[in-house]
Order: structure tokens, then C-alpha cells, then sequence
């Protein structure tokens, strides 16, 4: 097969900052993409539905002219959170998910939740409307050892929450474990979970042997390969419960090559070229259309796109090492293999 039409991707996990950095890394999302699901955890985070307002203002605005990319926002979910705000919001359409962050889990979630008693209300209110919640799926205890936060987080959190607010949709976001691949599968039409590009291609080594390589670093962090080969088995299985959400964040190399560096990977350049490189490799072209472009609208009930992209394959790719910004240069994911497809 050397050509491939598909339904127009979308992508359910994407963080796309503000100000000149969204200015500078939205085209690389609308090229491809005809809708996503934008991450709140700005400085102050998106908490309120005049929030969610503005923000979304701000991204039509950024977005390159003719483009069709239609931003679908979310909410920052805190233990202050306000039921009838959130309710209002999601009635008119203006929200299409809440975000749970563990307070300290990854970039700028100082404000997610500790007491998870305390946001049960709001839990209890979004299954009654069918809003879903999107979840970084990560304990922050400092007696959790790093590679197994995820597995710690479904036995003690995310598996009491869901007994506890039945009917509570919810999605197992960036998910990077076995564990996690096995969960989502066998948790019901309410459950599902999203797959990054980077976690389908890297695995801890890439991280760490030889040295380390900051701009592989990312959270949740890679585990080891039979995790890794866990999850392309899940991408590229056609299981519904499985869909792309490239977790695209986007970091200047100064903030990435501090001594505490920031964890992301910009994926947004290059994805479908990636994904149509694992896609095949794995024997599962077919399947590709399913994970990017059918599943997340299902879960979401939202109808599909009603264009397509079209790709082909030839001789390899090339595409930018990095997006110029007005902060300074953002490093595109470099997933150490030639990339045969092109999206035309």
C-alpha cells in the first residue's frame, strides 16, 4: 500500500499553552487535525466557565486563516470547583470534558486535586450529565516509585472512584503501561483511554541509557519495552476503547535542558507521519483510521469529521527539528526511525 485515505484525525489530549507560544504551535495541529481537546492547565489554570470563554477566544483567534480547527475545551478540576458554573457550561456546549489532575503530577498542577472527597459532588453531577473526565492517571506519593505510579493510581484511585460515582465516564489519558492497556479494555462502554505517538515509539532506555536525553523526557514517564509493545498492541488492535491523544507539549529547549527540566514532547509536526510508520510495521494500516480518527468521536458522541486526509508513502520525510517561537526554539519529537508517510 503506498496510499491511504482516512477520516480527518482529531486529537483528545493536546496542550497548546498561550499567547505567542499558542500563536506558534497551533498550525502545526490545525494542518492536520479538525478537532481537539485542549489541555487547562495554564498560569492561573482554566477553572471557570468564563475561562474556558476566553481561552477558546484566544485560540480561534491564533488559528492560521481557512483553517476549519475547531478547539473543544476543557475544565481544570479543583477541590473549589463550582457545580452549577461546570453544569452551565457543559449544557451550552462550551465545555466537552473536566481534567483531574493528582496535585503535583505534571506541568503546572499544583492546583489539581488531594482530597479526592472533596471534588465527589462534582463527580456525581458530570454522570448525571455524561460529561467526561479526563485523568492523569499518576499517584504523587514520594513512597510511589516513578514507574509505577500508574498501576498505584487505577487500584487506589481510579478504580474506588468509578465504584463510587457509578456511570461516571472517564478517560484513562496518555496511559503507558500494561496495566493501564488492560484496564481501560475490560472497564465498560463508560471507560476509555488515550495513546500518545512518543509512548507507542520510546521506552525508558531512550530516556536514560547513554545519557540523558531531555526532550524524550516526558509524564507520565516511559516505562519499560514490554509496556511499550503493551500499548502498540492496544493502538493497533481496533479495540474502541483505545484512541490518539497526542499529549503535544510543547516546551522551549531552555526549559526543557534545565536542571529540573520540563517533561513533554511536541509530537504535533509529525504524528500521522509516526503513526502511519507504526501502523504498518505492526501490520495494522487498516486499523489506523479507527484509533485517530472514529473512537475518540464515539466515546465523545460526537459525529466524525466529514473530510479526510490522504496519506502516501515514498521516500522519507523530512520535517523541522524545531518550531521557532518567540520564547525560542520548541524541539520536534525525533522518533529515531525514517518516516516513509506523508500526509498530502
Amino acid at each position: 500500500m503506498t496510499s491511504l485515505t482516512i477520516t480527518r484525525p482529531d486529537d483528545w489530549h493536546l496542550h497548546l499553552r498561550d499567547g505567542d507560544m499558542l500563536k506558534a504551535v497551533l498550525p502545526e495541529t490545525a494542518r492536520h487535525f479538525g478537532r481537539a481537546i485542549i489541555m487547562p492547565n495554564l498560569i492561573p489554570p482554566v477553572v471557570t466557565a468564563k475561562d474556558a470563554a476566553e481561552y477558546r477566544d484566544r485560540i480561534m483567534a491564533a488559528k492560521p486563516d481557512n483553517s476549519k480547527f475547531q478547539p473543544l475545551m476543557t475544565l481544570y478540576l479543583t477541590e473549589e470547583t463550582d457545580v452549577k458554573d461546570l453544569r452551565a457550561a457543559a449544557e451550552i456546549g462550551l465545555i466537552h470534558a473536566v481534567k483531574l489532575y493528582p496535585a503535583g503530577a505534571t506541568t503546572n498542577s499544583a492546583s489539581g486535586v488531594s482530597d479526592f472527597t472533596k471534588v465527589k459532588r462534582v463527580l456525581e453531577n458530570m454522570a448525571q450529565i455524561g460529561l467526561p473526565l479526563c485523568v492523569h492517571g499518576e499517584v504523587t506519593n514520594p513512597d510511589v516509585d516513578i514507574f509505577d505510579r500508574e498501576a498505584v493510581f487505577i487500584d487506589t484511585v481510579l478504580d474506588p472512584i468509578r465504584r463510587d460515582v457509578p456511570g461516571l465516564r472517564v478517560v484513562m489519558e496518555h496511559i503507558t503501561t500494561k496495566q493501564g492497556a488492560d484496564y481501560a479494555r475490560e472497564g465498560g462502554d463508560d471507560l476509555a483511554a488515550t495513546i500518545t505517538t512518543h509512548h507507542l515509539v520510546i521506552n525508558r532506555n531512550h530516556i536514560l541509557a547513554g545519557g540523558i536525553k531531555p526532550h524524550y523526557y516526558c509524564l507520565p514517564v516511559a516505562k519499560r519495552e514490554e509496556h511499550r509493545l503493551a500499548l502498540r498492541r492496544a493502538a493497533t488492535s481496533g479495540d474502541k476503547s483505545y484512541f490518539l491523544g497526542t499529549d503535544s507539549a510543547p516546551h522551549t529547549d531552555a526549559n526543557k535542558l534545565l536542571p529540573c527540566g520540563c517533561a513533554g514532547c511536541f509530537t504535533a509536526t509529525n504524528t500521522m507521519s509516526v503513526l502511519a510508520e507504526v501502523f504498518e510495521q505492526d501490520g495494522a494500516l487498516d486499523k489506523l483510521e479507527g484509533f485517530a480518527s472514529l473512537h475518540g468521536p464515539a466515546f465523545y458522541r460526537m459525529k466524525p469529521n466529514a473530510d479526510t486526509i490522504t496519506l502516501t508513502k515514498g521516500n522519507p520525510v523530512s520535517y523541522p527539528d524545531h518550531i521557532a517561537t518567540a520564547q525560542g526554539p520548541v524541539t520536534v519529537f525525533d522518533p529515531l526511525m525514517p518516516l516513509h508517510w506523508r500526509v498530502e
